[in-house]
């Protein structure tokens, strides 16, 4: 069963449009609990929807790639982003430019 925080959290990350990302502290606000990143990050990690529910889109809050399980871990997140558009610099995302803004 899924609680109410974690619904919550999938279908604001089923909004991110691909060549965006969202931070676990960003969706953690969204949802209405600031301060529970970690808990957004136990949400990704029990996706039982992905690529519908599109996990490989949240991101630290400094950019960095963290928490991949699927095909080769961190490299199959970076090359899935960077096939959606996705900026980086070096290994961490350009969320200047990649992060995505619910107004958008």
């Amino acid at each position: 069963m899924q609680t109410s925080f974690r619904k919550t959290v999938y279908t604001l990350l089923r909004q991110v449009p691909k060549g965006k990302v969202a931070t676990y502290g960003q969706l953690a606000e969204l949802a209405g609990s600031p301060g529970a990143a970690r808990a957004v990050g136990m949400c990704m990690k029990t996706n039982p929807d992905a690529p519908h529910t599109p996990c490989h889109r949240v991101v630290a809050a400094n950019g960095k790639l963290t928490g991949y399980s699927a095909g080769e871990g961190i490299k199959t997140k970076k090359q899935m982003l960077l096939d959606e558009g996705v900026t980086f610099i070096g290994d961490k995302v350009n969320l200047k430019i990649s992060q995505w803004q619910i107004n958008t």
